[in-house]
């Protein structure tokens, strides 16, 4: 910017702001008031879209898997009963349970060992085919032999019954919300339309209002949801005398996500405020530096979380972390400009409030204007993730910055012209000494600073080859939560808790049986004289599938495995342990009984017999679990081993979903890097007009972002949604310091052209205001380590040591490599 524009600029900023202090902070305050007006409007979201990829295909394919075959998403309650599960009191407590869980709204079927069909011992020539299967409370039935099928049977062993036979589950069933599914099929058509061609206005009208309708739907269903799951908690508290139990489920596991959003939005918040009121006292031992920098954070977070509230915009578990973070990028704008005017009136004592404010805003905007742009691109390059929480964060962030450094301008200067004119003498204080001692170890010890760099450079270069991006989704919760307890009785009680399924469709083959056999061998036994019972219900068939569903079930981090198989191994078992032939095979598939039917063929079979599924349930405990190998190992054997073709074969569920996005989080990560660092070298070349310069300023926060990831490698910290994002975030905020170190450095460097007497004099003033925002920034993430969400923990440790290790670089590194390189020139005499 010409001095000239610059000059109009100040002029401008000086008639509508400093020249009004007063009006400018009543106008301040009464947008904080009108954002805080709309906080009741603040709303949460842990929806199972939040983590998935925006763009995966194989979101669509698995809600048409769910709408053909049935939906995964229902509750679990397991049942250990302490006095047995076939006890009386066991079986009447169920009873109860049952019915008071059937008044629930929306609830259509509750499964459990009290009324799943029982075939064991019955024949398939006669029985079978009846219309009375007897179950647990059939008159008659044997309790103890009713217990050997529940834990020896192909369908009820590990999936209803442990193979223990203690614990059993409860599966709750809920109906199926078709205005959900018909507002979502509906604005996803336009929105994949959008994306092809251009929309007419009425369809555009039309999206828009398909949008309103969707979200203010999902939010009644989220709402329905939460009380749902707080009604079923309440009825298990009435029978945990009789039953130890745990609630698992996709939607209770979502819900209990905005519980830890909702408490760390609070604990986050409240300590973040906490501590910045004592490090400000601590640090400048005035009311009014306390107060001073608290308001312009608090208003800015009240502001954003206001407008947040007004687009209704969901704050997810990754967002969520918005207020302590925006919380520290804004307080370290603030101690920068308190750390100068300060110096300014030790420098000037006799200086004139005026030109106190003026001197301080003039020489820290560009500074201050290029810190708050580099933390912007840090988060903007967020967008590339591809993953919606992680968009909306670096979106949200963005916003929230804009904000902060207007808010912060307009707050500072009419704060502080409306107050007595203050006193300060630097060099006096403890972080003076400290940074003058940092200055001193730097000077005299500069072989071992190259060293130490050489080390994390090597130490980092090596972790980041062992990245991995392979979790377990139990990890991100504590083992005093439900659901890291639910999880874990589930799977390793009930056969796993994680849902694959594999869909397999119809090859090109001909039937194996000629249609006159049928005739011949069956004549009008048949509906329509020749009764097809689709591709895959024949016996060569079934049994390839049967050959695919065991090769999984001995996969070591499978739990239960459910496919037509299941249903073709207890028809061998009722025929005497003979496999039936096509004729039985095609009378069976006609002759089921619906109850069987229902748990047996519906949800493995399309109705036409050519499309079969099958249902693996992974094990989250199991530490050797990976999902990438898992689903290549599965499909290697189905595609070569079987011989069926690739494009007949579709793997859908929650883990593909999950794996999709995982998979995508390491290409995400590099690209996000390398967006941030080239942006940021761009704008220094910008601020410093010097290559030698951008380099230099780039290299402590690129070396602290790259350590940061090699101790994730070294301890074999998964990436995740949080963790993806502390790269870019190290870099963005380290680089602050950077930035407002070079430019002191270049403004004291011309008052005597000494490469080591300008050092001192930026560790003694500029290092200050450095030291001040790291030991906050390091603090603040590190509070994050209070989180019941352990990724939350990994995210504040791990980013609070790198913005340590830039803190140390910028103080010491940045300024020795400037006065050997000596990129600034002194004038010739």
């Amino acid at each position: 910017m010409t001095q000239h524009k610059e000059n109009l600029f100040f002029t401008l900023y000086k008639k509508t702001v400093l020249d009004h202090p007063l009006v400018s902070l009543i106008i301040v305050i009464l947008l904080t008031v009108l954002a805080a007006s709309q906080l009741h409007k603040f709303r949460l979201d842990a929806s199972g879209e939040s983590l998935v990829l925006e763009s995966d295909k194989s979101l669509d394919y698995y809600r048409q898997v769910n709408k053909q075959y049935g939906s995964d998403d229902f509750l679990i309650i397991t049942w250990q009963p302490h006095q047995g599960l076939m006890s009386d009191e066991s079986i009447n407590g169920l009873k109860s349970l049952t019915q008071d869980l059937k008044k629930i709204d929306t609830v259509s079927t509750i499964n459990s060992i009290l009324n799943v069909p029982l075939i064991e011992g019955l024949t398939l020539d006669t029985d079978a085919l009846g219309e009375e299967i007897p179950t647990l409370q059939s008159p008659g039935t044997d309790r103890e032999e009713a217990l050997n099928e529940f834990t020896s049977s192909p369908i009820y062993q590990n999936l209803l019954v442990g193979e223990d036979g203690e614990t059993s589950a409860v599966q709750i069933n809920f109906e199926r919300d078709e205005k959900y599914f018909s507002l979502l099929e509906a604005r996803d058509e336009l929105r994949a339309k959008a994306t092809n061609t251009e929309l007419s206005n009425e369809e555009i009208k039309q999206l828009e209002r398909l949008e309103n309708q969707f979200d203010t739907h999902s939010k009644k269903v989220s709402e329905r949801t939460s009380a749902i799951i707080a009604e079923v908690r309440t009825i298990m508290e009435d029978y945990r005398d009789i039953a130890d139990m745990h609630l698992g489920g996709i939607s209770m596991i979502t819900n209990d996500m905005l519980t830890f959003i909702q408490h760390d939005i609070t604990v986050f918040g409240i300590g973040i405020l906490l501590f910045i009121m004592l490090a400000l006292f601590v640090f400048f031992g005035k009311v009014r530096w306390v107060v001073l920098p608290l308001f312009s954070c608090v208003v800015t977070v009240i502001m954003l979380a206001g407008l947040l509230s007004f687009l209704d915009w969901r704050i997810t578990v990754i967002s969520s972390n918005f207020p302590s973070i925006l919380l520290i990028v804004i307080l370290a704008l603030n101690v920068h400009l308190a750390v100068y005017y300060r110096d300014f009136i030790s420098a000037n004592p006799e200086s004139s409030q005026e030109l106190r404010v003026s001197s301080t805003l003039k020489t820290m905007f560009w500074p201050c204007f290029y810190t708050a742009l580099t933390t912007i691109v840090a988060f903007i390059s967020l967008l590339i993730s591809g993953i919606r929480p992680v968009i909306d964060f670096g979106w949200i962030m963005t916003i929230g910055i804009v904000l902060g450094f207007i808010i912060t301008f307009v707050i500072f200067p009419s704060f502080i012209q409306l107050l007595k004119q203050d006193t300060h003498t630097s060099g006096t204080s403890i972080t003076y000494k400290i940074t003058n001692w940092i200055y001193g170890f730097t000077v005299n010890y500069r072989v071992v600073i190259f060293f130490l760099t050489a080390g994390i450079i090597a130490f980092s270069a090596y972790g980041i080859t062992q990245l991995k991006v392979e979790n377990r989704f139990i990890d991100y919760f504590k083992p005093s939560t439900e659901i890291y307890q639910g999880m874990t009785v589930i799977d390793q009680k009930l056969g796993g808790t994680t849902p694959l399924d594999i869909v397999i469709d119809k090859g090109e083959e001909q039937s194996l049986v000629a249609d006159d056999e049928f005739e011949d061998e069956f004549g009008d036994e048949f509906d329509a004289g020749i009764y097809d019972a689709g591709y895959w219900f024949t016996g060569a068939k079934l049994k390839q599938v049967e050959r695919i569903h065991d090769f999984i079930d001995n996969l070591e981090v499978t739990g239960k495995v459910q496919s037509i198989a299941t249903y073709s191994k207890v028809l061998e078992k009722m025929n005497n342990g003979e496999y039936p032939d096509e004729l039985t095979l095609s009378l069976v598939h006609q002759k089921t009984p619906e109850e069987v039917r229902s748990v047996l063929m519906t949800p493995y079979l399309s109705e036409d017999g050519d499309q079969t599924r099958i249902n693996i349930r992974v094990q989250e405990t199991n530490h050797d679990l990976k999902r990438a190998e898992l689903i290549n190992t599965i499909n290697d054997y189905i595609v070569n081993e079987e011989g069926i073709a690739q494009d007949k074969v579709h793997f859908t569920g929650m883990l593909v979903l999950y794996n999709n996005m995982l998979e995508s989080l390491f290409d995400s990560q590099i690209k996000t890097i390398g967006a941030v660092y080239l942006a940021i070298l761009l704008m220094f070349l910008v601020l410093f007009r010097s290559l030698m310069l951008a380099i230099l300023a780039t290299i402590p926060n690129a070396l602290s972002a790259a350590l940061v990831l090699g101790i994730m490698g070294w301890m074999g910290v998964p990436m995740d949604m949080m963790t993806i994002t502390i790269a870019a975030i190290v870099i963005g905020i380290a680089v602050d310091n950077s930035i407002h170190y070079v430019h002191r450095f270049k403004a004291e460097f011309q008052k005597d052209y000494n490469y080591l007497d300008t050092m001192k004099r930026c560790h003694g003033s500029i290092g200050k205001a450095i030291y001040y925002t790291g030991v906050t920034v390091i603090f603040g993430f590190a509070i994050l380590a209070l989180s019941e969400f352990i990724p939350s923990i990994y995210f504040g440790l791990l980013t609070g040591l790198a913005m340590a290790v830039a803190l140390f670089l910028n103080l010491t590194l940045l300024p020795l490599m400037l006065i050997t390189m000596k990129p600034l020139k002194a004038p010739r005499t």
